[in-house]
């Protein structure tokens, strides 16, 4: 599929089946993620990927709560990847500091699409989640009390593939030419 039809693909799934993700096509997601951009050459990333059920299904309940419903979804989830921000380099720190930007917010999120778009080319789905329990996940992970958890990826195959039309700005809206 060429680049174009890929970016309209890529979609944020929330029916998963049953089916199992195997490890291959996880690893060449996690390759895409570990070949993208990222100032300063920093990758300040570390992609913990679970796919042992028992975790995944702590993890779920870690994205929802009883007032918190909008990602129940994740409780059919086959996979997750949890994204731990990492410290980058000294340069990458120095810059951000400078210019008063966090550039491993905008490293992780590259990352993650690119690990999203390479699972959307293997008719895989994704969805990015922004809300979670971090504390227990770190927790249950294992993950230092001084890292942070930035993003998580809920992975599974859809239930019943369709691709959706995507509304979205139109192109004057969101863009120009020179000027604001």
């Amino acid at each position: 599929m060429d680049f174009t039809e890929l970016v309209k693909t890529r979609q944020s799934v929330r029916n998963f089946n049953s089916k199992p993700v195997e490890r291959d096509i996880l690893n060449k997601c996690i390759e895409a993620a570990r070949m993208s951009p990222s100032a300063c050459n920093a990758q300040p990333w570390k992609f913990i990927v679970i796919d042992e059920q028992d975790l995944v299904r702590r993890i779920a309940l870690c994205t929802h709560s009883a007032a918190v419903k909008f990602n129940k979804f994740t409780d059919k989830a086959a996979a997750f990847a949890v994204v731990v921000i990492e410290p980058g380099t000294i340069a990458s720190r120095a810059g951000a500091l400078l210019s008063n930007s966090d550039y491993a917010l905008m490293d992780m999120g590259m990352a993650v699409e690119h690990f999203c778009l390479q699972a959307a080319e293997l008719n895989l789905g994704t969805c990015i989640i922004g809300w979670c329990r971090r504390n227990e996940i770190k927790k249950i992970l294992d993950i230092p009390i001084k890292k942070k958890v930035g993003l998580l990826i809920a992975i599974g195959y859809e239930d019943e593939p369709m691709v959706r039309d995507k509304i979205r700005k139109s192109t004057n809206e969101m863009s120009s030419y020179n000027k604001y």
